[in-house]
């Protein structure tokens, strides 16, 4: 049956009685059997129906107002969910992968290094040339963690330290020696902190970014700078047999211990900090000026929405190239970190343990 047989024509009924309730007797009688075809003209509705739905918006509004009322600051948010907008989704500096940069702090060091700090991971190698110091990054909340392959390179065992200062054993899932990257794996971990992932393809030249590692075995340290250049071809050692590139980092410096000879790397033709051997790869790194120590690789390049860009891995060191000189190791302003879509497509390269 047509809805239309349940309306009832103006000035037929009663205001007691809503137009729009049935079952009920029509009150039109034999005009209702002799409407063309067996059905009535659509009725218009009594002004009084329209008084009374008029009521409704206006007792919503005013329920609207007393909850603004109550809830005084939360009034935005309320705005927020009525117009059909989430301040969380539309927002750029959202929680993501599980660091949070605050609003508030939003664009600041202090609010990128309180978000991702906990992410960031000291790494301590032993291998029969001895220990050494390096930085991670944690990636999944079951203790996957990224490093470059110099920092674990030829370790028996691997220590890793929190940020809260909790320490864990962990083992080698897998290393690319030619991307000097490795992925490690905590024994028995859980609900870690990890950090977000960006893009790199979008970093531009002059960008402010933040860097956080364990230089020295200072943990949880945290410098600033800006990318100074794009796309450098950068030469490290592929492992530290004879040339010191792993194994030492952070013992030992200013010439004592290692050899002195730290991040060996070659750029533009010239060998620094020492000799990277025969095995050497090559790779496009993002360069920057934020201070980078030994110890630093393997840890985190930041843009100022928390998302890592870069693996710091390789840094100029005056001392190491200055041969009597007596200066102390240092950041000069020149240090270089892989770009993170680099390690984002050799996640499962690292995963299946290939090249371990």
């Amino acid at each position: 049956m047509d809805m239309t047989e349940n309306l009832r024509p103006s000035g037929a009924h009663s205001t007691d009685q809503d137009p729009t309730s049935y079952p009920y007797t029509p009150s039109y009688g034999t005009a209702y059997d002799s409407a063309p075809g067996g059905y009535p003209p659509p009725p218009a509705y009594a002004p009084t129906t329209g008084r009374r739905k008029a009521k409704r918006p206006v007792a919503l509004l005013a329920a609207v107002a007393i909850a603004a009322g109550v809830i005084g600051g939360g009034t935005a948010t309320l705005v927020g969910q009525l117009s059909g907008q989430d301040s969380a989704a539309t927002g750029s500096g959202g929680a993501v992968n599980g660091t949070t940069v605050s609003q508030s702090s939003k664009g600041t060091v202090a609010g990128v290094a309180e978000a991702v700090s906990p992410a960031i991971v000291e790494i301590g190698a032993a291998s029969s040339a001895g220990k050494s110091t390096g930085s991670g990054v944690v990636i999944t909340e079951d203790g996957e963690i990224v490093t470059n392959n110099h920092v674990i390179s030829g370790a028996q065992q691997i220590q890793v330290t929190l940020s809260s200062g909790k320490t864990y054993t962990a083992d080698v899932v897998g290393t690319d020696p030619d991307k000097d990257l490795a992925l490690i794996k905590l024994r028995g971990a859980s609900g870690l902190k990890t950090a977000a992932l960006g893009d790199s393809s979008k970093v531009k030249v002059g960008e402010e970014v933040v860097a956080i590692g364990s230089p020295e075995g200072l943990t949880g340290t945290v410098t600033s700078g800006i990318v100074s250049a794009l796309d450098r071809d950068v030469t490290v050692a592929k492992d530290d047999s004879g040339s010191g590139s792993g194994q030492g980092q952070g013992q030992g410096q200013g010439g004592q211990g290692g050899g002195g000879q730290q991040w060996p790397f070659e750029f533009g033709g010239q060998q620094f900090n020492g000799d990277t051997g025969e095995e050497t790869t090559t790779y496009k790194a993002l360069q920057t000026d934020a201070s980078l120590n030994p110890g630093n690789s393997g840890g985190a390049l930041i843009n100022m929405d928390g998302e890592i860009i870069g693996i710091n891995s390789a840094m100029y060191a005056p001392s190491s190239s200055a041969a009597g000189s007596g200066s102390s190791a240092g950041s000069v302003g020149l240090g270089f970190a892989i770009p993170v879509n680099t390690l984002k497509a050799d996640l499962d390269t690292l995963r299946a343990g290939n090249g371990s």
